[in-house]
């Protein structure tokens, strides 16, 4: 199981404001690794970083060997990487089916139509509401529209962003058996989430973030038992 993306001692500011203070860590194909921590921590900013949304001023951002931390977002993507953003980002007047082939703009004409029937396998709801309007969804059907969507790149990393955010309990345990799933497909995950029991349960290893620097690691595992992520994270 090799090394697929690496993150080496990035620091991102915001103007003045230094969000992201030397981070590392790295993902392994076929992981499933999350950042948890609170609101303001700078996990949705490491994800921008990666994607090349943001740049580091330090450091570096490889994927597969080669250092992406200056390649423009669209080739980022072309070369594996897709991001579910938090708060999903619809293209709320179109339909389901407009939505999902918009995730294939980097890819080739031929492989549309294969894709897309792998998404509706994926997910039978969106085949049953491929012509609905993506903003009459419900919340837990727009977030599978943003994860069909980033499926249709092809990705060999999923950058997950906050998927149960505003979620009913229903709808978050929905959404985390379709991560099982998807990672039980072979997809490598990279999980951004505020729900951190949830998290820690479907993660190969986890990453604490605290005022934009990693404060502790460990398996998922290691990390749900530690008193002080129950305390912090966990209402332990």
């Amino acid at each position: 199981m090799g090394e697929m993306l690496r993150v080496d001692d990035i620091n991102v500011y915001y103007g003045s404001i230094h969000a992201i203070k030397g981070v590392s860590f790295a993902v392994n194909e076929g992981e499933i690794v999350t950042l948890i921590g609170a609101n303001g921590a700078g996990k949705s900013t490491i994800l921008k970083t990666v994607s090349g949304l943001l740049r580091s001023r330090t450091g570096s951002v490889s994927f597969n060997g080669t250092d992406i931390s200056r390649v423009p977002a669209d080739r980022i993507v072309s070369m594996g990487i897709a991001q579910c953003p938090e708060g999903r980002r619809m293209f709320l007047q179109m339909t389901v089916e407009e939505n999902l082939r918009m995730g294939a703009y980097t890819r080739p004409a031929a492989s549309l139509d294969k894709n897309l029937g792998l998404v509706y396998e994926q997910f039978p709801r969106l085949k049953e509401r491929s012509r609905q309007i993506a903003g009459t969804l419900s919340g837990g059907e727009q977030q599978m529209l943003a994860m069909g969507r980033a499926l249709m790149s092809e990705p060999r990393l999923m950058m997950l962003d906050e998927p149960s955010m505003g979620l009913a309990p229903i709808l978050v345990d929905q959404i985390f058996g379709i991560i099982r799933e998807l990672h039980a497909s072979g997809k490598t995950i990279l999980l951004v989430e505020q729900n951190a029991s949830k998290a820690l349960e479907v993660a190969d290893r986890g990453y604490v973030l605290e005022t934009g620097r990693i404060a502790m690691t460990g398996t998922g595992a290691e990390l749900a038992s530690s008193p002080t992520v129950k305390k912090a994270y966990l209402g332990g």
